[in-house]
């Protein structure tokens, strides 16, 4: 995992108990910095620079690749702990409900969250891909308690989006419907289906179409928590990670 400790673009006390932005599989850091959040966006094990662990890396190793994100952005100088937020896409919207047994979670924006089955945990995450009930299992209609991905979302007490692509080739729509209705203790949750988009977001259009739901509803997140928000923020790592290239379930 790589992520910088150090925030950039502005000094802490310009955004003093900023709301917190972990994100993983989003690129548009800046517009969420824009809104006064202080953004971490990280690389798990197996990607970017550490490719060469793709085929060997687990579950176990990107949860505390995970949990180590998210303390980084935690200890952030000025970084409000009560009011941190999760985005993820695909592997990184399960293991972001995943982090919900383990840290305390203000807000969770799941797009196109995947399943897995809770087995194997410490198998090569590559290797679950070649299971004969994979793609099945994805469409099974779920209980919290029959996944723990699940499980966690159901205990989940704040705000929650999750957004669905159209024409999804990876992640069927039982899955997403399988995390919204877990979801049901949420504050709030918001739904939305991005129409015609496929999983990785491939045309501009569509990534655009995601940021603008995104922002505008973590603007009206953090409006409804902080009745005076900095104008800027801060990002943690400013390179792009890509909603367009999420690990793809």
């Amino acid at each position: 995992m790589r992520c910088a400790a150090r925030c950039k673009a502005t000094s802490p006390a310009a955004w003093a108990r900023a709301p917190g932005a972990w994100i993983y599989g989003y690129a548009s850091q800046s517009a969420i910095a824009a809104l006064g959040c202080a953004c971490l966006i990280f690389d798990l094990r197996g990607h970017a620079e550490t490719r060469g662990q793709y085929e060997t890396v687990t579950r176990e190793d990107n949860m505390h690749d995970v949990l180590a994100a998210y303390d980084v952005l935690a200890h952030a100088p000025g970084v409000d702990r009560q009011s941190i937020a999760v985005v993820g896409a695909s592997y990184g919207a399960y293991l972001g409900a995943l982090l919900l047994y383990l840290r305390p979670v203000c807000r969770l924006a799941l797009r196109a969250p995947a399943l897995y089955k809770d087995d194997d945990w410490e198998q090569p995450k590559r290797t679950l891909h070649v299971d004969p009930d994979f793609a099945a299992y994805r469409r099974l209609a779920l209980r919290a308690e029959d996944n723990r991905a699940l499980g966690a979302c159901a205990q989940f007490l704040g705000d929650a989006l999750v957004v669905e692509s159209e024409h999804d080739e990876i992640i069927p729509h039982p899955a997403v419907a399988n995390y919204i209705a877990a979801l049901a203790n949420a504050h709030s949750l918001t739904y939305r289906v991005i129409e015609g988009a496929d999983h990785g977001l491939t045309q501009q259009s569509w990534e655009l179409a995601y940021t603008e739901l995104l922002v505008g509803w973590l603007s009206e997140m953090t409006k409804d928590s902080h009745a005076q928000i900095p104008r800027r923020g801060a990002v943690l790592r400013d390179s792009p990670v890509g909603a367009a290239n999420p690990d793809p379930g």
